[in-house]
């Protein structure tokens, strides 16, 4: 079975337009059955290189290139994902793994040798790239997300703000671990779909004047260190 890709935008948007976009969405889309009061808090640590190699793909728009993060929400560290993203020729595909908090932390540390022996694909895979690519614990990014769900298309759409950055604290299992705004960050329209995105939220969706974006929240964080 081969890899499944989706579409994607990414729009910056004003309050004002944040103000209305969520009404529409509310009259024609379901919100996330994991959502509460319609949003929820997201905390994500990635991983990179020395050289920072998962930053300057991104920025210099490299056609295939991936990344890896680890992922929990809610402040809920009884579910914890790794999670590897990868981009080829403007599409996106993502592959996720569990991962129990004492795994995380171990992560975390750098303590992995019980990798290769977990049995999940992805966990491996990181351990691998871990070894030979230098991988690394970053930065700690933490958002607050609004989803919304349109089965026909598979359509996805989130609104993303209060970007904030764990500067470079990693320890990003502790609650008390210190995140700051992530400067003038921008409120982050998504949309993600299958093969067609239909045109009731095409229109929806719609912010005259504005461009899609690549913006990237990671590369956002990652000015403050």
């Amino acid at each position: 079975m081969g890899e499944h890709y989706r579409h994607e935008w990414k729009h910056e948007i004003s309050y004002a337009d944040l103000l209305a976009i969520r009404q529409r969405l509310r009259a024609i889309m379901e919100s996330d059955a994991h959502a509460r009061d319609g949003k929820y808090q997201i905390r994500s640590l990635y991983l990179d290189n020395l050289d920072d190699k998962a930053l300057r793909e991104k920025i210099d728009g490299v056609n295939c290139r991936e990344k890896f993060r680890i992922r929990y929400y809610n402040g809920d560290l009884s579910v914890i994902h790794l999670e590897k993203k990868s981009k080829r020729a403007g599409l996106g595909t993502k592959h996720s793994a569990d991962l129990s908090r004492e795994e995380a932390q171990a992560i975390v540390d750098g303590k992995l040798d019980w990798m290769l022996d977990s049995g999940r694909p992805l966990v491996q895979e990181l351990c691998c790239k871990m070894k030979s690519q230098g991988l690394r614990p970053m930065t700690i990014v933490d958002y607050t997300r609004e989803p919304f769900l349109y089965r026909p298309g598979n359509v996805r759409v989130t609104l993303d703000y209060d970007l904030r950055t764990g500067l470079k604290c990693t320890d990003f299992l502790n609650p008390a671990c210190v995140t700051v705004p992530a400067g003038d960050a921008p409120i982050l329209l998504e949309v993600k779909w299958d093969a067609f995105l239909p045109a009731i939220i095409r229109d929806a969706v719609q912010t005259p004047g504005r461009r899609v974006e690549a913006f990237s929240k990671y590369a956002q964080c990652r000015i403050y260190g």
